[in-house]
C-alpha cells in the first residue's frame, strides 16, 4: 500500500470516502484539514448512525401488510408487520423512531409502529375525518395528514399530530384546493404538498405549509405538469416529486424544488418504469420509489441520489406487487440534523 509523510508519521494512504456515507468509514490518518474539506462538501462518513428504514403499509392486495427496506443498500423488501386494521389508500409519516400511518380504506384510523423493531403496529388515535388517498410529511416532532376524499371530490382539511404520543389528530388548517392522490414531503421546518386531484381536475400545484405552527397552506409554485398519483419524499433541502398520471396516463418523470425557497418545479431524470399510484421514502442522501400502476400493479423499485441530477437505477422488488402504500422512513428529510 502507497505510504505519505503526515506529521513526522509516515502512514498508510487514507481510502477515500466512496459512499453511502451513512455507517460508512475512511480509514487511514487524516490531517484535520482533509477531514474538514470532506465535511463540508458532505462527503465525510457518519459512521455508527444507524441504515435508514423504510417502510410501506397497506395494499389492494394484501391490506394489512407492513414490508420493510433498508434505504441504503440494495434489495428486495421482506415483511415487518401487520397494520392494526387492513386498509390500502393511506399516508405515512415518522419520526426518527417511529412511523404512523393514518387514513386509507374510507377510514379515521391512525396506526403506529417502532421503525427500527419489527412487529404489527398498535392503534395510535384517530384522524379529524375518514379519509382515502391523503398525503403525510413530518418533522422530528410533528406528523401532517393532508387532503384526501371521502366518497368523492377532495378534501380541504390538514389534521396534526404529536408523532411520540398516542391521541386524535387536531386540525391544522386548510390546503389551498382540496384533492386527493398527492404527495408530501418536508423539510426540518417546511413540509410541501405536491399534485392530486379533486376527482375531475388534476392539479399541479404545490402548497406548502410550516409544520411547527397551525394555519392554511401557501402556494409554493408548479409541477412540470398537472397530475395524481405522484410520489414525493425529500431531505432537509431539496423536495423530490415523481411520476403520476399527467400528461399521459403514466408517467416517468423525477423533478425536484428547494425547499426552503419557492418557485416551479424543474425536471432531475426518469424514472426506470413510468406509472401511477405508487410510494416513495428517503434516506439523508437517497430517494426510493416503490410499487405502483403501470395498467397491472407493479413490484419495481428504484433509486436516486437526491443531491445530483439523473435517471434513477433500479433497487431491488417488492415481494407483493401493489399500488397506494402508505410510506416512511426513519431518515427523511424532515428530521432535523
Amino acid at each position: 500500500m502507497p505510504k505519505r509523510y503526515l506529521g513526522n508519521i509516515i502512514t498508510d494512504t487514507p481510502t477515500a470516502p466512496a459512499g453511502p456515507y451513512e455507517n460508512d468509514a475512511a480509514s487511514g490518518v487524516w490531517s484535520l484539514a482533509e477531514a474538514n474539506a470532506y465535511t463540508a462538501a458532505g462527503l465525510w462518513p457518519t459512521a455508527g448512525n444507524s441504515l435508514t428504514i423504510g417502510l410501506f403499509a397497506g395494499v389492494s392486495t394484501d391490506q394489512d401488510l407492513i414490508q420493510k427496506i433498508t434505504v441504503n443498500t440494495l434489495g428486495n423488501t421482506s415483511t415487518f408487520g401487520n397494520l392494526s386494521q387492513a386498509r390500502d389508500q393511506s399516508a405515512g409519516c415518522s419520526s426518527s423512531t417511529r412511523g404512523v400511518f393514518g387514513g386509507g380504506g374510507g377510514t379515521n384510523t391512525m396506526d403506529y409502529v417502532t421503525i427500527q423493531s419489527d412487529g404489527n403496529a398498535t392503534d395510535f388515535g384517530d384522524l379529524t375525518e375518514n379519509r382515502r388517498y391523503p398525503a403525510g410529511c413530518s418533522s422530528s416532532t410533528r406528523g401532517i395528514f393532508a387532503g384526501g376524499s371521502d366518497v368523492s371530490g377532495g378534501i380541504l382539511t390538514i389534521d396534526y399530530i404529536t408523532i411520540a404520543s398516542t391521541s386524535n389528530a387536531s386540525d391544522f388548517g386548510d390546503m389551498t384546493v382540496g384533492r386527493r392522490q398527492f404527495a408530501g414531503c418536508a423539510s426540518p421546518t417546511r413540509g410541501l404538498l405536491s399534485g392530486g386531484t379533486d376527482g375531475i381536475t388534476k392539479r399541479n400545484v404545490i402548497d406548502y405549509i410550516t409544520i411547527a405552527s397551525t394555519g392554511n397552506a401557501t402556494d409554493f409554485g408548479d409541477m412540470l405538469y398537472a397530475g395524481w398519483g405522484i410520489a414525493s419524499c425529500s431531505n432537509s433541502t431539496r423536495g423530490l416529486m415523481a411520476g403520476g398520471n399527467g400528461t399521459t396516463a403514466y408517467e416517468n418523470v423525477i423533478m425536484y424544488v428547494t425547499i426552503a425557497s419557492t418557485g416551479n418545479a424543474t425536471d432531475f431524470g426518469d424514472l426506470t418504469v413510468a406509472r401511477r399510484e405508487f410510494s416513495a421514502v428517503s434516506s439523508p442522501t437517497r430517494a426510493l420509489f416503490g410499487a405502483g400502476y403501470t395498467g397491472s400493479n407493479n413490484a419495481t423499485m428504484d433509486y436516486v441520489e437526491i443531491a445530483t441530477t439523473g435517471n434513477a437505477t433500479d433497487f431491488g422488488d417488492f415481494t407483493t406487487a401493489g399500488r397506494n402504500y402508505g410510506a416512511c422512513s426513519d431518515g427523511h428529510g424532515g428530521l432535523a440534523a
